[in-house]
């Protein structure tokens, strides 16, 4: 990381920052595209398990008591996204989120066929997840959900979860603060479980892969396109807020050079 500037209305990094900090970038360890793919697809992949597998073990350990279920699958939300973060930010910079991943392409700081390659691991690799977490609860290893998800407030909730999601990463990143980005990224979601009323999918691919499993944190394949369509209202939303709190670094403007005595002619 570079030192802070001290300059007013500049940013401690640049672009050459950005393009390797945790969610904005590519990883720091700047691995070729197979490895960084593999990650994605691994770490959303284990993301979805925590999301369903949590869901299913807290209908069977709390089953009369949904407002404890939920709590239950916050926490070990939020536990598992952060320890993902820390495990793969140097190897891939730890998207895990179509959106994540095409904010940082329109500003730049990743390849539209990395992109593309990232977009794809990562729903294959949630669509993983969500069967493996099938699996390990001996459920049907695909078992499309029949839980309806679909109201204007729902919506409205994914817009806000997904704008929130994005300036926190980048409000963090870009303000020289990269390191609490897993714990920031974890508490937000955390959060947002409780005080959206769609409890905070705020990510397309683990929107599509919740489909194959008709638990708890399930979602009907009728509910998807409107949540992604929220979802990528709210990824414009956030790339301009984004811009307009965190703009790009500009160079010094040049010395005002006032001369001080006539020249001879």
């Amino acid at each position: 990381m570079t030192s802070e500037r001290t300059t007013p209305g500049r940013l401690p990094l640049d672009a050459d920052d950005l393009a390797l900090a945790p969610e904005t970038g590519t990883g720091s360890l700047r691995l070729d595209l197979a490895r960084r793919v593999s990650a994605e697809a691994l770490g959303t992949a284990f993301l979805v398990a925590a999301v369903i597998g949590s869901g299913i073990m807290a209908t069977q350990l709390s089953p009369d008591d949904v407002g404890l279920q939920l709590l239950e699958n916050a926490f070990a939300t939020m536990g598992a996204l952060i320890g993902l973060i820390l495990v793969f930010a140097t190897v891939s910079g730890a998207h895990f989120n179509p959106v994540v991943t095409v904010l940082d392409r329109l500003l730049g700081s990743i390849s539209t066929g990395d992109a593309v390659a990232y977009v794809c691991a990562q729903v294959l690799g949630g669509c993983a997840g969500a069967v493996l977490a099938n699996l390990m609860f001996e459920l049907p290893a695909i078992e499309l959900s029949t839980k309806d998800r679909s109201s204007p407030a729902l919506w409205l909730s994914e817009v806000v979860a997904t704008v929130g999601l994005l300036l926190v990463i980048h409000g963090c990143v870009r303000t020289g603060r990269a390191a609490v980005v897993p714990f920031a990224v974890g508490l937000w979601i955390g959060g947002a479980y409780w005080f959206t009323s769609s409890t905070s999918f705020a990510n397309p691919a683990v929107t599509i892969a919740r489909t194959l499993s008709d638990t708890f944190a399930g979602i009907a394949p009728a509910s998807v396109p409107p949540f992604i369509v929220a979802q990528v209202v709210g990824m414009f939303a956030g790339w301009g807020l984004v811009l307009w709190f965190f703009p790009e670094p500009t160079p010094d403007p040049l010395p005002d050079r006032t001369p001080t005595e006539e020249s001879s002619p």
